[in-house]
């Protein structure tokens, strides 16, 4: 499509939408502001630098066996820049702590941790312009029998404890160094594949081991802590010790960040009905932005019902420097970035859509008790010159339209992905 025809449909749409008291202009300002957390595990399967080759636990699993999976953090974030390139905004990385980096000889366990075995994560993002969020890792390792902090084995929990400890201390350096608030989510999977005869036990646990892991005080310019729930997961599929009542319980009582992963509830239930009721009573959000498919399958994101209603929640809220946005999936069934590009684009697509609704005249509608308006209006932003907004954003951006990106990704994965063996 050309640079002329971008223009004159994307004039045309705007005139469209003024007539319904939308600026389309200032909708695309705000959306190239709006930080999207890409996740690196959807370039490795979850694997990090650890032991590449161990097994996933936790409940974790990765589908399929596509060619071209990153073997080294150079390869990884190689991958990402080249993702980056394809995406427009200003973004984050989002790392767990499995991708830390040692010299030859230097390895140390996870509870030995230190922000030196993320300096090459500083220096590349500091390079790109990028901040960064970060992420213990409790899982895929031999002190993880099915628990970690929740474990009644005071060995084992202690363990958990200190590297927990460890990755808040490298959040607030990694943040330090870029500028920015480095969120450090705490996500654990303990729990029981059958029905438990004691639910409140390893509950009280898991709480006085985040007391433990929250003791010491960092600079929240630097860093904010985040506690994540979960519905259930493979092995644990009768009960979870981190529900989400217990998260939500503990982010506000403790006055902690709440992490809404759209994939860590009943199929049925979506994140964004929760948005304005925990905004509440939690300082801020981290929104794990995934796509569910019969359970929490972590099918790349697209534009869908579940994801629009999020942005519209989002949207409506206003609520962006409280809402933190973070993609959170893994597919290894298709070529890698384009599972990250598709992902990202269409969570800036939902903005966007969110943003281009004729808000006003439905929730004035709405005031006046006319819902039948609000309903018709509503319906009216589903057929509105959204695309053409999109194309300008991303001309704007200078990066490929819909129609244009996939090309690059196919030369990429012929000249980059098909050499790794």
């Amino acid at each position: 499509m050309s640079k002329k025809s971008i223009e004159t449909t994307f004039k045309l749409a705007c005139e469209r939408y003024a007539e319904l008291g939308v600026d389309a202009e200032a909708a695309l300002k705000k959306l190239g502001k709006i930080p999207i957390s890409l996740h690196c595990w959807q370039g490795d399967d979850v694997r990090g630098f650890e032991c590449p080759d161990g097994d996933l636990t936790g409940g974790i699993q990765a589908t399929g066996n596509y060619p071209g999976r990153a073997r080294s953090p150079q390869e990884l974030r190689g991958d990402i820049e080249f993702v980056l390139s394809l995406v427009g905004g200003s973004h984050r990385v989002n790392v767990h702590a499995c991708y830390a980096e040692f010299e030859k000889g230097k390895k140390v366990d996870r509870d030995e941790l230190q922000p030196e075995h993320f300096k090459g994560w500083v220096d590349w993002a500091k390079k790109n312009g990028l901040g960064m969020d970060f992420n213990p890792t409790l899982f895929s390792h031999p002190m993880f029998n099915g628990f970690s902090l929740a474990s009644r084995d005071k060995k084992i929990r202690n363990f958990w404890i200190r590297h927990t400890i460890a990755t808040r201390r490298i959040a607030a350096a990694i943040g330090k160094a870029l500028g920015t608030p480095c969120v450090n989510n705490v996500w654990i999977p303990d729990g029981y594949k059958d029905i438990p005869a004691d639910r409140e036990t390893p509950r009280k646990i898991l709480n006085d081991a985040l007391d433990a892991c929250f003791e010491e005080k960092l600079n929240p310019k630097h860093m904010l802590d985040a506690v994540e729930s979960k519905l259930f997961g493979i092995g644990a599929e009768s009960y979870t010790v981190g529900s989400h009542e217990f998260y939500m319980g503990y982010a506000v009582k403790n006055q902690k960040l709440l992490t809404l992963d759209a994939g860590h509830f009943h199929p049925t239930e979506t994140i964004a009905d929760k948005l304005s009721s925990c905004l509440l009573f939690v300082p801020e959000i981290l929104l794990h932005v995934s796509r569910g498919v019969r359970w929490d399958s972590d099918h790349v994101v697209i534009v869908n019902d579940d994801l629009i209603a999020i942005a519209q929640e989002l949207v409506r809220l206003n609520q962006f420097k409280r809402v933190h946005i973070g993609l959170d999936y893994f597919d290894a069934s298709i070529n890698r970035i384009a599972a990250w590009v598709i992902g990202v684009r269409a969570m800036q697509k939902a903005l966007l859509y969110a943003m281009l609704e004729p808000i006003k005249l439905m929730t004035d509608a709405e005031k006046g008790d006319d819902l039948t308006s609000r309903l018709a209006w509503t319906e009216t932003a589903k057929t509105l010159p959204f695309g053409a907004i999109w194309d300008k954003f991303c001309a704007d951006e200078d990066v490929p339209l819909d129609t244009a990106w996939l090309k690059e990704v196919k030369s990429y994965e012929a000249n980059v992905l098909a050499k790794r063996s």
